[in-house]
């Protein structure tokens, strides 16, 4: 089988920090939203910030980084939020935004998008 001399979509998007920094902001846009925020209210500072740390791990680990992802799977982290399509599309809204803040090539967003795309069948409960 050939081994592929490409660089990991870890590696294009610019490794930890890079990756990091957009959950940062990608987070702080998601709470401030009118429609999204309610998923974390009431939740306590230091619970937010392990589920940063969660969603860096993940997103590092599924774009080949070298992090060990140690959360639940996208369906069981998920259940009983009542996910819409509505929250989808507000959230997909959020990310682009960030991709652009930060100037992601055309690229890697279609390719983080697509990976994106694919955990919607695992987050997304209620269809409006």
């Amino acid at each position: 089988m050939p081994v592929s001399s490409e660089a990991s979509l870890y590696t294009r998007l610019g490794g930890y920090d890079a990756v990091a920094a957009v959950c940062d902001d990608l987070l702080i846009r998601l709470r401030a939203d009118a429609l999204l925020g309610r998923f974390w209210r009431n939740r306590g500072e230091d619970g937010i910030r392990r589920e940063k740390q969660l969603l860096v791990d993940f997103l590092c680990a599924s774009a080949g980084g070298p992090m060990y992802y140690t959360g639940r799977d996208m369906a069981l982290s998920h259940k009983g939020m009542r996910v819409s399509e509505a929250d989808w599309m507000a959230f997909l809204g959020h990310l682009n935004a960030t991709l652009a803040k930060f100037q992601v090539p055309a690229r890697e967003t279609a390719d983080v998008l697509g990976f994106i795309d694919s955990t919607k069948r695992d987050i997304v409960e209620i269809t409006n």
